[in-house]
């Protein structure tokens, strides 16, 4: 891609040496993949000064596709993670199921703009 007068665009690819964490991802192949997040300092060593968190993830299948649901879910342990992964799972359908209603009810409203036609008001 390219900006200003053939530049390529500005975007800041610097790593944020202070927020790395390693990833692991755990899933049982039907419906639930827990990663566990954990952070490390820059030479890839565990970083005990910082929180260890765990993000739940799914899709729900739809007559437009897959729909992604993910929650940050509050657990200390994998096992905590994997006893409150259907709960956040449900909430955060809730919260989905809610936005493509409201997105649903806009599309329905009567459009603002108006065709005048002349001599009528």
């Amino acid at each position: 891609m390219s900006g200003n007068g053939g530049n390529p665009i500005n975007i800041d690819f610097q790593v944020d040496k202070k927020n790395l964490y390693r990833e692991e991802t755990i899933t049982d192949l039907k419906i639930a993949s827990i990663q566990k997040l954990t952070p490390v300092h820059p030479d890839g060593s565990d970083d005990p000064t910082r929180e260890t968190f765990f993000v739940g993830s799914t899709q729900l299948g739809t007559p437009h596709g897959p729909v992604p649901i993910q929650a940050r879910l509050e657990a200390d342990t994998l096992e905590q993670a994997m006893d409150a992964f259907p709960q956040a799972m449900e909430t955060e359908t809730k919260k989905v199921v809610e936005q493509f209603k409201k997105m649903q009810a806009d599309e329905k409203k009567p459009s603002d703009s108006r065709i005048i036609m002349p001599g009528m008001q």
